[in-house]
C-alpha cells in the first residue's frame, strides 16, 4: 500500500527568480495559505485548501501545523563538513585560517572513527536546520567521503560531494598524487553516482593546492564520466586571488585557471566570485557555471563583498551557501540575513523573495534538479521544513505586527513584510519539523 502524509499549514515557494524587483511586484510567489500538502510514497501529490467538513480522508497520515510556514528544505550549495570542529574561530584571513585551523581538522578524519561520526554529525546538523540538500566537502581522504556519502544515504538525502584533490601547499596527510587520486574518485563515482540520491562531485580544493597535472586530471575524470559535478573556490580573497597570479602567470585571471583546465562547464560550482571582472562574468554565463554566495564567511573572514547585481547583469548563476566552517551558522535563514547586509553595503536591496528563491528553487535550478527539490509543485519529491514564523517576544511581536498590515500596501508586499521579518529574525530555534522524501528526519523536541 502506499504512504499518504497530509501536512497542514501556509504553504510557500518561489516558482521563480524574481529578480531585484520590488517586493510588492515580484513573480513567482506562490503563497497558500491554510492548505493540506500531500505526500504519497515520498513525491509531492497536490495541495488543497482547508473547507468545513472537507480534507484528507481517513487513508492520509495527517499532521496539522496551522498558523506554521511549510516550505521547501533549504539547499546549502558550498559547505565543508570536517569543518564544524573550527567553525567561529578567531581572528584570522583565508590563507592563515587555512593553515591554522582547517588543515589539522582535516587531518583528523584519515581516523576512520572521527571521519564517521563527524559525518554522522555532519548531516544531522544540516537536517536540524532545514537544509535537505548539500554541495559538500569532505577531505582528501577516500574513507572520509566514503562516510558522509553512507551518512546521507542512510537519511534519503540528496548530496553532492566528492574527495578533495590537493597535491601541493598542504601539510602531510593532506596532499594526495595525481594517478592515485584518479583511482580513487573512478572508484568512488562507481559506488556512489548515482546511489540513491548521491551524486559525485569532482573537487579542487582550490588552484592553489593542485599542480596543473592535477587539473588536468580533474578534467578528465568530468570528461570521461558525465554527469558528475565540479566544484571548487575562486576569487576569496585578494591575498589569495595575487598568490594564483603567481602560481598561474599564463592565465589571464584566477578563474581562467579553471578555464584552461576544462573545469568550467553547467555542472561546476564555484565558492565565493568576489573578485571577478567583466571578462570573468561573461566566461561563466557562456559556461553555464554557477557561483555559491558566501555572505556569512565573506563577512568573518573579511574577504569581500559578493556583487549579485553585476551576475544578474551579465546573466549567470547564483546559489546560496554557508561555508561553515568560515561561516558561522548552518541555518540558511542567518546566511540570508547576512546576504541582505552584504547587498545592501554594494547599494542594493535583496528582497525575501529573491534571497529564498536563490537558496530553494534557483539552486535546484542551477544544479539540474528542479525537478526533485526546491519547489512544493507536484512531482516534486517532499524535501520540505516546518517553521514558525516567530519564536521569542520580539519576533511574536514584529510577526503580529507585519500581519495587521499597514494601509496602502499591497497584499503581496505585506506577505513580503512578515516574510523578511521570518527570514532576518529567524534561525534554527523556529524550525519544527525537516521532511526528507516525505520522511521526518528531524523533529524539534
Amino acid at each position: 500500500m502506499s504512504q499518504r502524509l497530509a501536512l497542514f499549514g501556509d504553504l510557500l515557494d518561489i516558482e521563480v527568480d524574481p529578480g531585484f524587483a520590488a517586493p510588492g511586484d515580484a513573480a513567482g510567489v506562490r503563497y497558500r495559505p491554510d492548505h493540506w500538502l500531500l505526500v504519497e510514497d515520498g513525491r509531492i501529490v497536490g495541495a488543497e485548501p482547508a473547507r468545513a467538513g472537507s480534507g484528507p480522508d481517513a487513508s492520509w497520515q495527517r499532521v496539522d501545523h496551522a498558523g506554521r510556514l511549510i516550505a521547501p528544505g533549504f539547499i546549502d550549495t558550498h559547505v565543508h563538513c570536517p569543518q564544524l570542529d573550527v567553525i567561529a574561530s578567531y581572528g584570522t584571513a583565508l590563507l592563515e585560517w587555512l593553515n591554522t585551523y582547517t588543515f589539522p581538522a582535516e587531518l583528523r578524519y584519515a581516523d576512520p572513527l572521527v571521519a564517521a561520526s563527524g559525518a554522522e554529525r555532519f548531516v544531522d546538523a544540516l537536517l536540524a536546520h532545514g537544509t535537505t540538500s548539500a554541495v559538500v566537502f569532505p577531505t582528501v581522504h577516500k574513507g572520509a567521503t566514503e562516510a558522509l556519502f553512507t551518512s546521507a544515504r542512510a537519511r534519503g538525502m540528496r548530496l553532492v560531494a566528492g574527495k578533495v584533490l590537493m597535491d601541493r601547499h598542504a601539510p602531510d596527510g593532506l596532499r594526495d598524487d595525481v594517478l592515485q587520486a584518479e583511482r580513487d574518485c573512478a572508484d568512488l563515482i562507481a559506488r556512489w553516482h548515482g546511489n540513491g540520491r548521491l551524486s559525485y562531485a569532482v573537487t579542487v580544493r582550490f588552484a592553489a593546492t593542485s599542480t596543473p597535472e592535477q587539473l588536468a586530471m580533474a578534467s578528465r575524470l568530468c570528461r570521461e564520466h558525465p554527469g558528475v559535478y565540479m566544484q571548487t573556490h575562486v576569487a576569496e580573497n585578494t591575498d589569495e586571488v595575487r598568490w594564483i597570479a603567481e602560481l598561474f602567470p599564463e592565465a589571464r585571471s584566477y578563474l581562467d585557471v579553471y578555464h584552461r583546465h576544462g573545469l568550467l562547464h553547467e555542472r561546476a560550482v564555484l565558492a565565493h566570485g568576489i573578485w571577478l571582472d567583466d571578462t570573468d562574468r561573461a566566461l561563466l554565463r557562456d559556461t553555464g557555471a554557477q557561483i555559491a554566495f558566501c555572505p556569512s564567511s565573506n563577512l568573518f573572514l573579511g574577504s569581500g563583498l559578493f556583487d549579485w547585481q553585476a551576475a544578474v547583469d551579465t546573466g549567470y548563476r547564483v546559489s546560496m551557501a554557508s561555508d561553515v566552517g568560515g561561516g558561522t551558522s548552518l541555518s540558511m535563514l542567518r546566511t540570508l540575513a547576512d546576504a541582505y547586509k552584504v547587498q545592501a553595503l554594494r547599494g542594493v536591496k535583496l528582497s525575501a523573495w529573491k534571497a529564498l528563491h536563490a537558496a530553494t528553487r534557483g539552486a535546484a535550478e542551477a544544479l539540474g534538479l528542479a525537478h526533485e527539490i526546491g519547489q512544493l509543485g507536484a512531482g516534486a519529491l517532499a524535501d520540505l521544513a516546518v517553521w514558525d514564523w516567530a519564536v521569542g517576544p520580539v519576533a511574536t511581536h514584529r510577526d503580529a505586527v507585519a500581519r495587521r498590515g499597514r494601509a496602502g500596501v499591497s497584499p503581496l508586499a505585506a506577505l513580503h513584510e512578515r516574510v523578511f521579518a521570518w527570514m532576518t529574525l529567524g534561525d534554527e530555534r523556529n524550525l519544527v519539523a525537516t521532511y526528507v522524501a516525505g520522511s521526518c528526519r528531524h523533529e524539534r523536541g
